[in-house]
Order: C-alpha cells, then structure tokens, then sequence
C-alpha cells in the first residue's frame, strides 16, 4: 500500500506509475503501458516545484548555487529514499528477469517510479495536489543538504581567511529564532574579535551561519 496523501480519481495512472517497463514487455504491452511518460512528465514537476520552493526560500542565493542545492535534492539517492518512505518497493510491478535480478531494489528504478508517481499525481489532480506531494519531502532534503555543503562553503573560505592572523578570533552565536516548528527561522551572529561583525538567517543554524559568513566576506571585499 502506498503511503501518500491522496485519492487518485482516476486509479489506472496509479498503476501505470507502479508498472515497470520489464513487466508491460512481458506482458504482451508497449512502452505506453508502463511508467516511463509519466516519469518524464513527474521529474519536469520536481524540478518546477523545487525550483519555485528554493527560489522563494533562499532569497540570497545566486543562481549557481541555487542550481547546484536543486541537484542535490533531486538526485537518485534523495529520489531513492522518497521511494522507500512511500513504499513503492514493494508496490512496484517488475518482469520476472528484473524482478530476480534484484530490481526492486535498483535505485534508477526505484527513482524513476517517484518521479512517475508524481507525473500520475499532476495529471490526475493539477499542481497543487502535486506540490503538496513533492513539498512533503524537499523542505528537509534542503535542510539536509545545506548542512552537508551542498552549496559554496562560505564558512571554511572566511575562516582559512581569518587563520592567517593568529591574533583574530572568530565565533558563531544565535540572536534569534522565530517561526513555528514546522517553519523554523534562526539568525546567527557573526563575531569577529568579539564584535557583531556579520548576520545571516536561515531555516537551520547551520545554514544562518553559512549567510552570516557570506556577508562578512562581501564586507571584506572577497
């Protein structure tokens, strides 16, 4: 059973996004009968809503770096772990060849089913049932991903700045937080010698941290 917040009206798309092109190929069906237009239809409506939610979110973000923290929570592993938490292992519909080769738990097939999943949702209901879908994951695969350095490591670049004069001291403190659990804002201050030199805010304390450092190298003229 899959693990989504929505009631198909029409439910063949379900289970076309759940059909393998190895399970329509042996089943006397075509390309048509399997997941695969969908798949192209739903990785166009990650890459929309995701791009929408970080260009609203992270106002300070150039391009570049909006498209490389995009990347990396739209790739296969994110798409693969989406998949697992839906349980579209075990929903999925495999040829027998792929289904002993170990299929089900292939991450391209795996991703692909997702993607197919949220191509059947946009076409079944519009895209607000989709973005809904696809926003109950990408929030934290943000959040997971700005803390992993997904995006320019302004920290390291402004502290290898900084280590260059022993007598400099650089430190990181929270000056506040706002917002309710599910919508979490902290601004982090910059300390350079002990004074406010910097601030950034951001939805995680890592990530506040990581704009305050950005601020201090622009001041710098870096």
């Amino acid at each position: 059973m899959l693990k989504i917040d929505y009631k198909f009206k029409d439910v063949s798309l379900r289970q076309k996004a759940m059909t393998h092109s190895s399970y329509a190929n042996e089943h006397h069906g075509t390309h048509l009968d399997c997941n695969e237009r969908l798949e192209f239809l739903g990785d166009s409506v990650l890459g929309f809503v995701t791009a929408d939610y970080l260009f609203t979110h992270y106002p300070e973000l150039p391009e570049g770096e909006l498209t490389k923290l995009r990347a990396a929570v739209v790739c296969e592993g994110a798409l693969c772990e989406i998949a697992r938490e839906l349980g579209i292992p075990e929903e999925i519909r495999l040829g027998h060849g792929e289904e002993n080769g170990g299929g089900r738990k292939r991450p391209s097939i795996l991703a692909d089913a997702t993607e197919a999943l949220l191509g059947a949702i946009y076409l079944d209901g519009g895209i607000e049932p989709a973005r809904a879908f696809v926003l109950r994951f990408i929030p934290h695969k943000v959040d997971v991903a700005v803390a992993g350095g997904a995006f320019k490591d302004y920290k390291t670049m402004l502290q290898e700045i900084v280590q260059k004069n022993k007598q400099e001291t650089l430190e990181y403190r929270l000056a506040d937080q706002s917002g309710p659990d599910h919508d979490k804002r902290f601004t982090m201050e910059l300390l350079l010698n002990s004074n406010v030199f910097a601030s950034g805010t951001g939805r995680s304390k890592k990530e506040a941290e990581q704009l305050a450092a950005k601020k201090a190298l622009e001041i710098m003229g870096c």
